[in-house]
């Protein structure tokens, strides 16, 4: 008997039960199954739930023996590209130390610590050598590079090239079809030159140019001001 293929509709569905059955027993040690199932999907979906990814690692904590180390990697792989949230040492915090001194959770310990100091190069380095471990998440590179990106754009006005070919690992012309699409999507500009020595003009905001935000703390809204002529009359 061939089984019919879900609709989309019947798919979430399923995403939400999962998650009212995380809000109503978050305890029940019964939906553990239905927890770990949720994460392989949100792998293969290239979906995300924190809620029901934390509430999974507490039940661990209380299941011990019944913690399948292969979901919790892929929760903090998700973890991970989910960066600059918090969700990764969120994660972290509720896994056991024996279980992180498991060789694959000191990689990716590894990997956090280099993401969140911005040593990006050493990042990627670390993921080739383990590829078995990030590759097994979808989407894992592009969510890292739009990290890598929000990290830059933070702190350059003007950044060259070579600086942005290594924080998101592209380079030649796979970099300059990326800058193409930037350009055409994203408001990059790209100066006249060529090679090692061009510059890319990142978007404007408050923490690339200060003066931003020292214009938006000194204004005031006009709804407060309109709220302040009530009073004085």
């Amino acid at each position: 008997m061939v089984r019919e293929r879900e609709t989309p509709k019947q798919q979430q569905q399923v995403s939400y039960t999962v998650e009212q059955l995380v809000a109503v027993n978050p305890y029940n040690p019964d939906i553990l199954p239905d927890l770990e199932n949720y994460v392989n999907e949100q792998v293969s979906s290239q979906t995300y739930s924190l809620d029901a990814n934390l509430c999974l690692l507490r039940l661990y904590q209380f299941e011990p023996e019944r913690m399948s180390t292969q979901i919790v990697a892929r929760i903090l792989v998700k973890a991970l590209m989910a960066m600059p949230a918090p969700d990764f040492s969120l994660c972290l915090f509720l896994i056991p130390e024996r279980v992180q001194m498991e060789e694959q959770f000191k990689t990716l310990i590894v990997l956090s610590h280099y993401l969140e100091t911005g040593r990006f190069r050493q990042f990627w380095d670390e993921a080739a050598k383990n590829c078995h471990i990030v590759e097994a998440v979808p989407g894992f590179e592009q969510a890292i590079q739009t990290y890598a990106i929000h990290v830059l754009s933070l702190t350059y006005q003007k950044i060259p090239r070579p600086v942005l070919a290594e924080a998101i690992n592209i380079e030649g012309l796979s970099l300059d079809k990326f800058l193409e699409h930037q350009a055409a999507n994203s408001g990059w500009i790209l100066e006249k030159g060529h090679g090692r020595g061009q510059l890319i003009v990142l978007p404007r905001n408050e923490f690339n140019h200060p003066e931003l935000k020292k214009i938006a703390a000194d204004s005031v809204p006009l709804e407060h001001i309109t709220r302040i002529f009530p009073i004085l009359g």
